[in-house]
């Protein structure tokens, strides 16, 4: 049990209004403020989660709490941090209050952190900043018995960020904003990119760390049953303002505000039964003892491999949807690599529609291989920043020599409004920049499909997207799978999705099937350790009252 919050606001918001800079550059706000009039209150030991869909002002509330706004930004209204209006302090005692007031838990810590500097050197850097009458021996003990609380080895302190897995890198960033045991932490998105088994290692380490130091904690999340795990309470936010703020149970099984009603039913429906698969259709894919081994550094007569996919056999139907599901390591990508032929592969056989690709060389391996498509997981790093979406769905046909120029972009409209992207003159001349997360990802959709392909990759292609967005591209597969016959190989470390989407769901360990069947089954009645764990790690919303 958390221990009871003090009545104190560490943070309070109240008619907090925040306009960015208009992206013209002219100096002048924008019409629409990213904030407008949000009032919220946090007070010490308090778990608080924020969620709304993309472009809400989740992030904002997070920059503007912290003064990290960009230049030409207005913030207006009361803001008190720790009783301290950020706003009205001098950069030095702004950076101060950064590290002692509020700790800050990034989405992606390695993008945060420098590479340059150990692990160690991290942790000194921000007690040297804030704690300069301590000798390097008290600031070398601290910073051990730092990573030690989150669970990283004290060994570990000469180590580089590089060296560390995601979950370590998280846990250093926890260390981090932990450092100098602030009342307010703020976590936004911080298990995105993770697992689910590290991801709910992660936040239990972190919420006991703010348990322990009596931290209030902001978390910034669009994963509904995530929130609902850690936090007391939800607030919801759309168009920048507060729309509804409840007891998590209240809010996840009884939802007030219309938007609350949306996200909870979309996340929801992502728990729901699959659509069938058809009976008897034809067998697209099929791989037998497929084997991705990568040689590891040794002496020559040692031989040691690292076994990145090892033994997989699997068959894939027209029309059937295969999740795929296991912890970080275990194989998930490098399966999807080696059907795309971006891996080697050591040994086995992948017959696509009875063709057997591993025996074919040159442009006949490449015709082959266009038969399959794959979705990657971040859209905005999978385009070309500097070409408009038109011209990169239609760049496919034109690499392969399928279609001259007029005839491709006029492919290229038909696919943009194939994946609702209507009317595509609208967007063809966009930049990715310009789009939604949710846009951006039917862009992929559209160029992975421009080629025709008869099974489609996806890994991990929804992760980043909230539960609307999310809902909205499961949907668009589900609509694109019936009416292409697709097959796909849907890769989630969420089994919880996988079971909601997939037809059929196989367990990845050691890249080796150590489990397979119905995801409802796998789900109510996981036999192999590692499904029993990803299941125990699964954060689900909370069942409705009968």
């Amino acid at each position: 049990m958390a221990s009871a919050p003090n009545s104190d606001p560490v943070l309070q918001i109240r008619d907090l209004v925040v306009h960015y800079p208009s992206s013209a550059g002219t100096g002048r706000e924008q019409m629409a403020p990213t904030l407008d009039g949000l009032t919220l209150g946090l007070a010490r030991g308090e778990r608080l989660a924020l969620v709304g869909p993309s472009g809400c002002g989740k992030s904002t509330v997070a920059r503007a709490v912290l003064q990290l706004l960009p230049p030409g930004s207005r913030c207006e209204g009361e803001l008190r941090l720790a009783g301290h209006d950020p706003r009205q302090l001098s950069q030095g005692a702004l950076r101060r209050l950064r590290g002692e007031a509020v700790g800050l838990v990034f989405q992606d810590p390695m993008t945060r952190l420098n590479p340059l500097l150990t692990v160690g050197e991290h942790l000194s850097d921000t007690l040297v900043a804030h704690r300069p009458l301590w000798k390097r021996r008290q600031r070398r003990e601290r910073a051990q018995e730092l990573l030690a609380r989150v669970g990283i080895e004290p060994e570990r302190y000469g180590s580089y960020p590089h060296e560390f897995s995601g979950g370590m890198r998280q846990r250093l960033a926890m260390a981090l904003a932990m450092a100098l045991e602030p009342p307010l932490v703020i976590a936004d998105e911080p298990t995105t990119s993770l697992d689910v088994a590290v991801a709910a290692q992660v936040m239990a380490e972190l919420s006991r760390l703010c348990q322990e130091v009596g931290s209030a904690l902001l978390l910034i999340s669009h994963d509904l049953a995530l929130a609902g795990r850690w936090c007391e309470r939800i607030a919801v936010l759309d168009g920048g303002q507060l729309v509804e703020e409840a007891p998590a149970r209240q809010l996840l099984t009884r939802p007030g505000a219309p938007l609350s009603q949306r996200l909870v039913a979309a996340a929801r429906a992502r728990e729901g039964t699959p659509t069938p698969a058809p009976s008897a259709t034809p067998l697209l894919l099929e791989l037998e003892n497929l084997r991705c081994w990568h040689p590891l550094p040794s002496l020559p007569w040692q031989g040691r491999w690292l076994k990145a996919v090892d033994g997989v056999s699997l068959q894939v139907r027209e029309g059937e949807t295969l999740g795929v599901v296991g912890a970080s390591g275990c194989g998930k990508s490098t399966l999807c690599r080696a059907l795309m032929g971006l891996t080697p592969v050591r040994g086995g056989s992948v017959r696509l529609q009875g063709q057997e690709l591993l025996a074919l060389r040159g442009r006949q391996r490449q015709r082959a291989r266009r038969r399959i498509q794959m979705v990657f997981q971040d859209p905005l790093a999978c385009l070309n920043p500097a070409m408009a979406v038109g011209e990169a769905i239609a760049d496919p046909l034109l690499i392969h020599g399928l279609a001259k120029r007029a005839e491709a972009r006029a492919r290229a409209r038909e696919q943009l409004a194939a994946v609702g992207l209507t009317p595509p003159e609208h967007y063809e001349r966009r930049l990715p920049r310009e789009l939604s997360g949710g846009q951006q990802q039917r862009v992929a959709i559209a160029r992975a499909l421009v080629l025709e392909p008869r099974v489609l990759l996806c890994d991990e292609s929804v992760s980043m997207l909230d539960a609307e967005v999310q809902a909205d591209v499961l949907e668009l597969l589900r609509d694109l799978q019936t009416r292409l016959g697709l097959a796909m190989v849907f890769v989630t470390h969420d089994l919880a999705l996988a079971s909601g989407f997939c037809q059929r769901v196989i367990v990845l360990e050691g890249g080796k099937i150590v489990e397979q069947g119905p995801g409802d089954q796998l789900l109510a009645h996981p036999q192999a350790a590692i499904t029993q764990l990803l299941v125990e790690a699964c954060p689900r919303l909370p069942t409705l009252a009968s």
